[in-house]
């Protein structure tokens, strides 16, 4: 039996190790193509591939051998202000990955010596009055080239071997306009696409694209009332301050040309409308396009179609979750997106919706009627304190990272979160001079749900039904994303600072290990040299995680906010 064992695990490290030196005899220039065949040995775009799955295929770790995994090598990037956030990339044995202030290291991925680092120089007045910086959620591939977007509003190049820059494009007039880019771009068809920063900003939110070879703005499409028609979905011209970011990287269907892209909230977040919001309050209307799903051509950045999620969204409950799972079953193409309300909706291919689940358990700010998409049973607030507390808390049912589904099972693990809030509704007045300035309106705390303590969960779903196949719980919601592989297994990286393995068609916990501070961002495997490796950034620190030390104290309380590691698993034996 061991014997057959041993076999069994050669013949699995050689077909890594073949995989490997195939596509290192291929080594070729990143493309379309490339990215959309999804060589399990790499991982070439933030969702992994172009549909979102977050899975690689690699099965040298697996069920019956992962209780061997240690670490390998670690990378401290330094200077880490709210922590790492980033999703890493790898091409060809060298690991891509970004921190704070947009920095960028390009690491061997056997060994973890670093290649090269480049550090931007950034507006560092302007990065102190930020709200939400200066983290950075990861860079993009393409053509030889690194790139990453800076919170100071530009879009930069990197070639892939030097770290050198290629070249430097301002984007957005940051000074002005207070935001920039936090989010990774996607590359497509030779053009890289990046949403801007921010919902709750008195502007108009944005989504670019440009020439990845010269550095030229193509297209750019205004997430709020791009036509005549649209403005009339914002009462009082509030559409001139509306807000809508799309700050996290959407997805991309290569048989249609499509890009899909989410929309944040509008501005101010908490709108005293009360019930009569399509002629009160600030943003009278539905207010198009915040909370949506957008439908992109990516040739000419034409909008195809669109569902808005939450129209005249009050609650910041929004769409920009960048996940859109495209999913084939029996003889249909869905495409499933989560959003920070804590319902996961599943759409055609042109998003005409074709069901609505709740992954979270604690909802009450709407209804969603699952045919058709339709709110009910909303709760528009007006001005002053709430009774009753509004569930889920800001930081979403789920969070901005991504879960995965894995082909194997047909399993879709997802994070749910039930937590609630406090909240007073403020008026406010949008502030544009000299500079902008956030505009919440509201003052809101952290508290449990009605009927018991806050805590997260991994749900392994079927992701067109909703049904549950299993379900493991945390004591405090899990904040970063989570990985499948073809080995049977499901990586969790908590809050606490532990990674954890389960065995991805029971839920039983198969292995963990403890990363020294708390995770918010990514992980990822891939294979050099045909070793398989797990790589996940760990670092705690941001509009949510601010709240463990004073919500949940223990771990949380000594827990820094301003470091953090990356952290690379393989197999000891």
């Amino acid at each position: 039996m061991k014997q057959k064992q041993r076999t069994l695990a050669l013949s699995l490290t050689v077909a890594v190790g073949t995989a490997f030196a195939a596509s290192t005899a291929m080594a070729q220039a990143i493309d379309s193509k490339r990215i959309e065949a999804n060589n399990p040995n790499d991982w070439l775009t933030y969702h992994g591939s172009y549909n979102s799955y977050h899975y690689s295929g690699l099965t040298q770790i697996n069920a019956k051998n992962v209780k061997d995994l240690s670490v390998a090598w670690i990378h401290i990037p330094g200077h880490s202000t709210r922590g790492l956030q980033s999703m890493p990339l790898v091409a060809d044995g060298v690991l891509y990955y970004s921190g704070s202030y947009s920095r960028v290291f390009a690491i061997d991925g056997a060994t973890g010596q670093v290649l090269w680092s480049y550090f931007p120089e950034l507006d560092d007045a302007l990065v102190a009055r930020q709200t939400h910086s200066p983290y950075n959620r990861g860079v993009a591939l393409g053509e030889g080239k690194v790139f990453v977007g800076t919170v100071d509003g530009r879009l930069i190049a990197l070639d892939m071997k030097t770290g050198k820059p290629v070249w430097d494009t301002k984007l957005i007039d940051s000074q002005k306009l207070t935001i920039g880019f936090t989010g990774a771009p996607l590359y497509v068809n030779g053009e890289v696409v990046i949403g801007s920063q921010g919902g709750e900003w008195p502007v108009r939110g944005m989504i670019y694209a440009v020439d990845a070879t010269t550095g030229k703005l193509r297209w750019d499409f205004n997430t709020i009332a791009p036509t005549d028609e649209t403005k009339k979905t914002w009462g009082n011209d509030s559409w001139r301050v509306g807000g809508g970011g799309g700050w996290m990287p959407g997805g991309y269907d290569a048989e249609t040309n499509t890009i899909w892209w989410g929309t944040s909230n509008g501005a101010p977040l908490y709108d005293w409308s009360g019930p009569d919001w399509m002629h009160n309050g600030a943003r009278p209307g539905t207010n198009l396009y915040i909370s949506s799903v957008l439908g992109l051509d990516a040739a000419s950045g034409k909008l195809k179609f669109f569902h808005q999620e939450n129209p005249h969204d009050v609650w910041d409950f929004d769409s920009a979750v960048g996940e859109f799972l495209m999913i084939d079953r029996a003889g249909q193409k869905y495409v499933v997106h989560p959003n920070k309300g804590g319902y996961i909706f599943v759409y055609d291919r042109s998003a005409n919706v074709k069901n609505v689940w709740p992954i979270s358990h604690n909802i009450n700010y709407a209804k969603i009627d699952p045919k058709t998409g339709e709110l009910t049973d909303r709760r528009d607030m007006t001005a002053g304190k709430q009774a009753e507390v509004l569930c889920p808390h800001i930081s979403g049912g789920v969070s901005w990272n991504a879960g995965s589904y894995d082909p194997k099972t047909g399993l879709y693990y997802k994070i749910g979160n039930e937590w609630c809030m406090h909240l007073e509704v403020v008026k406010t007045t949008p502030v544009t001079t000299p500079q902008v300035q956030l505009n919440i309106g509201a003052n809101f705390t952290i508290a449990p749900p009605p009927n018991g303590p806050i805590y997260g969960h991994l749900d392994a779903r079927d992701p067109i039904t909703g049904q549950t196949k299993w379900e493991v719980r945390f004591p405090e919601p899990p904040l970063a994303s989570v990985l499948s592989t073809g080995g049977d297994l499901v990586f969790v990286p908590d809050a606490r600072g532990t990674v954890h393995a389960y065995d991805a068609t029971t839920g039983k916990e198969l292995w963990n290990h403890g990363d020294g501070t708390g995770h918010q961002g990514g992980i990822i495997s891939y294979a050099a040299h045909g070793k398989q490796y797990v790589a996940v950034v760990a670092g705690f620190g941001g509009m949510a995680s601010d709240d463990y030390a004073p919500t949940f104290g223990g771990v949380f309380k000594s827990m820094p906010r301003d470091d953090g590691a990356l952290v690379v698993y393989s197999l000891s034996k």
